[in-house]
């Protein structure tokens, strides 16, 4: 006997027709799943520097001295990047020590030294790559891996950022203590440093008459990172002595429109960014100095226009203070998807603090030491286009910038690009897979990656 529902349909027909509906709606409906999956993650390249020199510049057989030049370029296809598999990933490999290297010596005169970091302009057509021993910024073709242009700025170049509508980059001297400005149509390949635009960090007064650079206010000001706001016409300086600048970078020269002291903004910050209207700013160790700090700091944008600003106005919200947990440094800072999550990467403590951008409050830590690094030393990061991976660069065992010897806070036992899955829309994360990047001299590891960029094709 056949049980019967209301609807007068055998039960066993109702079982049959709908295993069968079932059947038809998996079958469908994973290839589309699939297939969408395959169209948000657009085509990209991760670029990744290796500091360590490959050129002998004074002819003396070592290729370790501080006047060598050289480097290497790393550049990652994203679809080698998945899974544990992108250990695996092989790149393709540019020696800045050859031809990059000639071309800025016909262009200035001079080798350059180190490159650090490395930034893509607003297109993705072109990537500015700085060296932060000499004060030389590479202009390379993306797409074809030609430089098309070199500038030497003067004592050094520690990052070259481009500004939001591909006019202009920005350049942070280090030790010239000056903020540069290079004027550039990437359209022609015209680059052109504009004198006019220099602004002096550390000589003169303030627009409220206090001096730039003082033993207690601001001791160092040797510029860090220039990071842009939403507008494009402010740029937040963090300096190495501690204290802040933001500059008005659409003035000539350039000007000072907000002034933060050293209580108010510790040293070393690097990592900046802006959402929902505010900028994030971290601080971070790296110097004899300061060897130490993890900090994190909001900024209203709302608060800065052309007109001066009084002292420490509008003041900054600490979002964390992580200093007195003793071995720590915050350096680089990335975004999750739909910018819901901020990551600050701890080179020192191996770890990134997770903060909740609507809240400003700090949700998770996520542990990367374990079975793909013991110690795997994280710094600057990329989001990959779909959101789903953060990418960093893992610094090695013999750091040649940010690191202090006394605590060797950046020294790292893994050097490479960093592949970490990113879980939980943001809240949480996985170190998936190291792809390794190596350079034995003399039978010693000297590679230590740094700059890092994600070009979408």
């Amino acid at each position: 006997m056949i049980s019967i529902y209301p609807g007068g349909l055998p039960m066993k027909r109702i079982v049959v027709f709908c295993a069968a509906v079932l059947l038809v709606a998996v079958t469908t409906r994973i290839p589309a799943l699939s297939r969408e999956t395959a169209v948000s993650e657009a085509p990209f390249e991760v670029w990744i520097l290796d500091q360590s020199n490959t050129r002998d510049e004074n002819g003396n057989g070592s290729i370790i001295d501080s006047v060598d030049s050289g480097g290497t370029l790393y550049i990652y296809q994203g679809s080698d990047l998945n899974g544990q598999s992108a250990s695996q990933a092989t790149p393709e490999v540019i020696d800045l020590g050859a031809g990059p290297r000639n071309f800025c010596v016909a262009q200035t005169g001079t080798a350059p030294t180190r490159p650090h970091m490395l930034f893509l302009n607003e297109a993705n057509t072109h990537v500015v790559v700085s060296f932060v021993a000499t004060g030389h910024v590479l202009f390379i073709d993306a797409a074809t891996r030609t430089p098309v242009a070199a500038v030497d700025v003067g004592t050094q170049a520690h990052a070259a950022v481009p500004s939001e509508d591909d006019t202009f980059v920005i350049v942070a001297d280090q030790n010239g203590k000056k903020l540069h400005r290079i004027l550039t149509d990437y359209s022609t390949n015209t680059f052109t440093y504009d004198a006019a635009g220099t602004l002096e960090l550390a000589v003169g007064t303030t627009p409220n008459g206090l001096p730039r650079e003082d033993p207690v206010l601001r001791p160092d000001n040797a510029p860090i990172c220039p990071d842009f706001d939403e507008s494009g016409q402010f740029a937040f300086v963090t300096l190495r002595g501690g204290g802040l600048f933001v500059v008005d970078t659409f003035a000539t020269p350039m000007a000072i429109v907000a002034e933060y002291d050293r209580a108010t903004v510790h040293p070393n910050g690097c990592g900046g960014l802006h959402t929902k209207g505010k900028m994030y700013v971290d601080a971070g160790g790296g110097t004899p100095a300061n060897p130490l700090e993890s900090d994190l700091y909001t900024f209203p944008l709302s608060g800065y226009s052309s007109t001066p600003n009084p002292p420490n106005t509008p003041a900054p919200t600490v979002v964390f203070s992580r200093d007195s947990l003793g071995f720590v440094d915050s350096h680089g800072i990335a975004l999750t998807k739909h910018e819901q999550y901020l990551w600050v990467a701890d080179r020192a403590a191996n770890r990134i603090v997770v903060v909740e951008t609507e809240t400003d409050s700090v949700i998770n830590e996520i542990n990367l030491v374990g079975e793909v690094s013991g110690d795997p030393a994280p710094d600057l990061m990329e989001i990959s286009p779909s959101g789903n991976r953060v990418f960093m660069a893992m610094r090695g065992s013999i750091p040649l910038t940010g690191n202090a010897a006394s605590v060797n806070n950046a020294v790292g036992a893994t050097p490479g690009l960093g592949i970490v899955r990113v879980e939980q829309g943001g809240r949480s994360g996985v170190l998936q897979a190291i792809a390794p990047i190596s350079h034995i001299v003399n039978g010693v590891e000297r590679a230590d990656p740094h700059g890092i960029a994600v070009r979408v094709k």
